[in-house]
């Protein structure tokens, strides 16, 4: 290849003119860096959403009026939101958004994925504005600037803003349903676990005890599969979302089995909502296909919310009516093998009972347990699970002999339905009554669920003990640095309880 010489032209400038234009250089860029991060001009404006602020209010207008959405028992920390083109995904969007409408969060961190620049890290706007048709909105300058300052990772990557979309059509609806609050606006580089581990960690660490701070993760689902694929591949993916599952997605998109554009945005989201105990509500499902009639080429889109319990009602998992669901699966799921050798097939749609999440099934005769088992964690819907228990607990219990046919009218039937599994470091996070335990070292393990403890009148180190020998392991074990010590809580209801 022939060499090219890119050297400057050579001239002469007197020592004067050097330092005039020293500083005119110095003074220009401090300039446009100011600038830069003074007002971000929308990019999508006029393509993505109208770019008449008439249109584009009564177009918000429109859709959060027609949006249905569930009373949520808790105060909401967080959203899942999709970022297409309004015409395709604002209708979906408006669910989530309606809920927090006219509450008091006063900052709003939007987490948005880069499609368009590729880096490592996140890039925090620092100050200044945001421009939208609906106006300027603030830019959290005290709390983007205390992320940057404790995250290392963290810094401000203009490329990243240039030209993404993802964050900008969160705004408007932000505009309007939270008038006055100030904006956090960050986009994720290269998607890593750790990363969203850390920055979800980070992001508590910061909030603290306040109470008007939202996050919202905005993603959208599978793209560009034709209609029926791509609603079983979402249904996976939400799975892991209801399960608040952040490793368990990440390891679904790694191996092809989950897909959003959004990774780092939702796995940052979930766990941020394990990390202050938060459930989730799926709000709405759609894909392009529902709005554009195309069918061959579609991308996904959910709407959910992620929420703390505020009263012991609100801290329920389940309604009353998904527990006699799950009840009458169980009954059927059991007698129907136990009569006939074969496995009875459900159907159910209600999100809340497809999510992936482990459960117990426990079978007790005139006041005796007869069996139980369950499975700690799922890649399943629970409903399934709670089928496939039903049958185990009736028949592979190897403490007790099968179920017999005779025995079944006899039989009452106990369900746990656990919560996500969380590592501890030290015992006195454990509350008796409400928390299960399990016990590992090498390959001996040991599960106790919460209720044990309760019904046998056990103290914190009393349930150690028993889950340690339930382990196989000695009873003292739990004070070994070796031995991992995991929580659980479950929420437990029978047939006798809700009839």
């Amino acid at each position: 290849m022939e060499n090219v010489n890119f050297a400057m032209p050579k001239f002469r400038v007197s020592g004067n003119r050097i330092f005039t234009l020293l500083v005119f250089c110095f003074v220009f860029l401090n300039a446009c860096s100011s600038g830069a991060q003074e007002t971000k001009h929308p990019n999508v404006s006029g393509s993505f959403y109208p770019s008449s602020p008439k249109v584009l209010s009564e177009k918000i207008d429109s859709y959060l009026k027609d949006a249905i959405v569930p009373e949520i028992n808790g105060k909401i920390i967080a959203l899942i939101s999709p970022h297409a083109g309004y015409a395709y995904s604002a209708a979906i969007a408006s669910h989530g958004y309606k809920l927090i409408q006219g509450t008091d969060y006063n900052t709003v961190i939007v987490l948005a994925p880069s499609h368009y620049h590729n880096f490592i890290g996140i890039s925090v706007w620092p100050k200044g504005k945001f421009n939208t048709p609906l106006g300027d909105i603030e830019v959290d300058s005290d709390f983007a600037g205390q992320l940057m300052k404790e995250l290392d990772w963290a810094r401000f990557v203009p490329e990243a803003f240039a030209k993404e979309h993802s964050l900008e059509v969160q705004l408007p609806f932000v505009q309007k349903v939270l008038p006055g609050a100030k904006i956090v606006p960050i986009v994720m580089g290269s998607p890593s676990l750790s990363y969203a581990e850390d920055l979800a960690a980070k992001l508590k660490e910061i909030i603290k005890s306040r109470k008007d701070v939202l996050v919202i993760a905005s993603t959208d689902l599978s793209h560009f599969h034709p209609y029926h694929d791509a609603k079983v591949i979402d249904k996976k993916t939400m799975g892991y979302f209801e399960g608040i599952d952040c490793k368990g997605l990440w390891q679904a998109e790694m191996g092809g089995d989950a897909e959003l554009c959004g990774i780092a945005p939702v796995m940052t989201v979930l766990s941020f909502a394990k990390d202050n105990d938060a459930k989730i509500k799926i709000l709405k499902y759609a894909n392009s296909g529902d709005v554009a009639g195309d069918f061959s080429r579609v991308v996904g889109y959910v709407s959910a919310v992620f929420y703390r319990g505020d009263n012991p009602k609100g801290d329920a998992m389940l309604t009353i009516e998904q527990r006699k669901t799950l009840l009458k699966i169980a009954r059927e799921s059991m007698e129907n093998y136990v009569t006939t050798g074969k496995r009875k097939e459900f159907s159910v749609d209600d999100p809340q009972l497809t999510r992936h999440q482990g459960a117990f099934v426990t079978l007790n005769k005139s006041g005796l347990l007869r069996g139980c088992i369950g499975r700690i964690v799922s890649n399943s819907p629970l409903y399934e699970v709670v089928a496939d228990m039903a049958i185990e607990a009736a028949i592979d219990d190897p403490r007790f002999p099968p179920v017999k046919a005779k025995e079944l009218k006899d039989i009452e039937i106990d369900i746990s339905v656990l919560s996500p599994i969380e590592e501890i470091k030290g015992t006195n996070q454990i509350e008796v009554g409400k928390h299960g335990i399990i016990i590992r070292r090498g390959f001996f393990q040991g599960l106790l669920l919460p209720q044990v403890a309760t019904e046998y009148g056990w103290d914190r180190e009393t349930f150690l003990k028993h889950t340690c020998l339930k382990a196989g392991l000695p009873e003292d074990a739990w004070k070994d640095k070796t031995t991992q010590i995991s929580i659980f809580s479950a929420e437990v209801f029978s047939e006798k309880s809700i009839e």
